[in-house]
């Protein structure tokens, strides 16, 4: 029962997380953003597939209870470390992406406190919605991060002689240049609006945890 397909896909999920950041050594950028993208991408889809099917095929492990949650952060945590690096330390990434790298670590100092009655911090719906909008979220910053480094390659290997004929033309303000400049910040900030959105609902279940956590908190260990 430990090797059902439930518990392959969350271990292909935890393996997964690594192998976003390893990516960007053996690829140039901007492949390394689009395989990011993907590989993000399928490994969040499994995240509803196995606990899914465990449930439906009466599969559920100890083993897979456990590696759930880890392979879940494990790919938050990574994913945002590759993102906020290659952003340029957009501040308004970082505050979220603190917010969110906080919250995790003190659930877990928490739940590991607790011990034996750390089953009270079950995973609510409140959590679940949380996990989904920090994969989106962070989704679509990768896509962002692809849309602007490929502005920025094509921008750099522009001919000088294409950009005298745009401007006699007058299509220089409409130009594939400042197209893809337009899309990139775009995807950029509404990538920004659901991290943003993901930290928030990241603290309130936070809070959540703790205040069911504290009335054992003043017991002695």
């Amino acid at each position: 029962m430990l090797w059902n397909l439930p518990n392959i896909l969350t271990i292909l999920r935890l393996l997964a997380a690594p192998g976003v950041a390893i990516l960007f050594l053996y690829f140039h950028r901007p492949f390394a953003d689009w395989f990011a993208l993907v590989l993000f991408g399928l490994a969040a889809l499994t995240d509803f597939f196995d606990g899914y099917l465990a449930r439906a095929w009466k599969q559920e492990t100890r083993l897979g209870a456990m590696l759930d949650p880890i392979a879940d952060k494990a790919m938050v945590v990574i994913a945002l470390l590759v993102i906020t690096g290659y952003s340029g330390m957009d501040p308004w990434l970082i505050l979220p992406a603190t917010a969110i790298l906080f919250r995790e670590v003190f659930v877990s100092g928490l739940r590991e406190y607790l011990g034996d009655t750390a089953g009270l911090l079950k995973v609510t719906n409140l959590a679940k919605w949380k996990t989904t909008a920090q994969m989106t979220a962070i989704a679509v910053l990768f896509l962002a991060l692809g849309l602007d480094y490929t502005r920025e390659a094509s921008s750099a290997r522009l001919d000088i002689d294409l950009l005298d004929a745009l401007d006699q033309i007058g299509t220089s303000d409409l130009s594939v240049i400042d197209l893809a400049t337009y899309d990139g910040g775009v995807v950029w900030i509404i990538g920004l609006a659901l991290i943003w959105v993901a930290a928030l609902l990241t603290l309130l279940t936070g809070w959540d945890y703790f205040r069911k956590a504290l009335p054992h908190l003043g017991a002695k260990p």
